[in-house]
């Protein structure tokens, strides 16, 4: 079944961000033109913040000026304030996603500030963005529970949602940033923004940190989402949130989304080589279980012994 679901890839952002050694910009490079070349139609490769505060995500400038541009692919980077936007708006991206945070303690030690603040620096910043011929994605990150904070109220998502619309947001994404998201959860925060969205395209960045992250991702695209973010392996991690761990691995969404007839257009076979050579390299990041598991039915031999 062809759809217009797209599957973002974040290892390059999310998947490095909590490695205890940075990859260099050579390395950075290596890895997403690995993944564009495995048909993965949208990367987040960089992210604009401080390199003091997170060190891994440096020279974001020179990753991107030295990636393949295939045809087809759309390149995102992430931005936490107007410094971001500015940064990345002198680059050759594709997309802008702006984070804006729905706790008020979480928003501080992300961003740095809080969230009339950050909505603010979004509002001014959305109209730059689309001037400039880039997509303005709005999100919204921890929209299903904060470490601080407990519970978020799905009322203040919506009105978050409905602001960054309102403002000029192109996309929304809805971040389980620490990963405590169920689905009957995500189906009912996806009918509360519904109303707010006005047409707009809307997806969920989700992490695995309590196993729910493929049940989430299954009912975030019953609820109509089309953007589905993952990271290769399952890296991954927010550095300001305690006792983070990984993204949805990327092979393992695909695998599952190939089996219910949804074309992706990714080679899962290339991307399971990547994942494994990943596991080789950084195995206590590594949580993915297609690589260690091998693909169904290509992975059964003749005799009916896996391969």
């Amino acid at each position: 079944m062809a759809t217009d679901l797209l599957v973002c890839d974040v290892t390059p952002r999310d998947g490095l961000q909590l490695l205890p050694e940075a990859w260099s910009v050579v390395e950075r490079v290596a890895l997403i033109d690995r993944l564009s070349s495995a048909g993965v139609r949208r990367v987040e490769a960089v992210s604009f913040v401080n390199p003091a505060r997170v060190p891994q995500m440096a020279d974001a400038e020179a990753v991107l000026q030295a990636i393949a541009r295939p045809a087809g692919l759309e390149v995102a980077g992430l931005v936490m304030n107007a410094r971001g936007v500015e940064r990345a708006l002198a680059t050759e991206l594709d997309e802008i996603r702006f984070v804006i945070v729905a706790s008020e303690t979480f928003s501080q030690r992300n961003q740095g500030a809080g969230i009339d603040a950050t909505m603010r620096a979004f509002t001014d910043s959305a109209a730059r963005i689309r001037q400039a011929g880039r997509r303005c994605t709005a999100v919204i990150a921890v929209a299903f529970g904060c470490p601080f904070e407990g519970e978020i109220d799905p009322a203040n998502v919506a009105a978050l949602v409905e602001a960054s619309v309102h403002a000029g947001a192109d996309e929304v994404l809805l971040a389980d940033t620490i990963g405590v998201a169920v689905p009957m959860q995500v189906l009912g925060l996806a009918r509360r923004i519904s109303p707010h969205l006005k047409g707009r395209r809307w997806g969920l960045h989700l992490h695995n940190t309590r196993n729910t992250g493929y049940a989430n991702a299954l009912f975030g695209l019953v609820a109509g989402a089309s953007v589905l973010d993952a990271a290769t392996g399952g890296l991954g991690g927010c550095p300001f949130a305690p006792r983070a761990t990984g993204n949805i691995a990327t092979e393992d969404l695909v695998w599952m989304l190939k089996r219910e007839q949804h074309d992706t257009g990714i080679d899962l076979a290339a991307l399971t080589d990547l994942s494994q050579e990943l596991r080789a390299r950084v195995p206590a990041a590594h949580t993915g279980q297609v690589a260690r598991a091998g693909l169904f039915p290509e992975g059964i031999a003749p005799d009916g012994v896996a391969a």
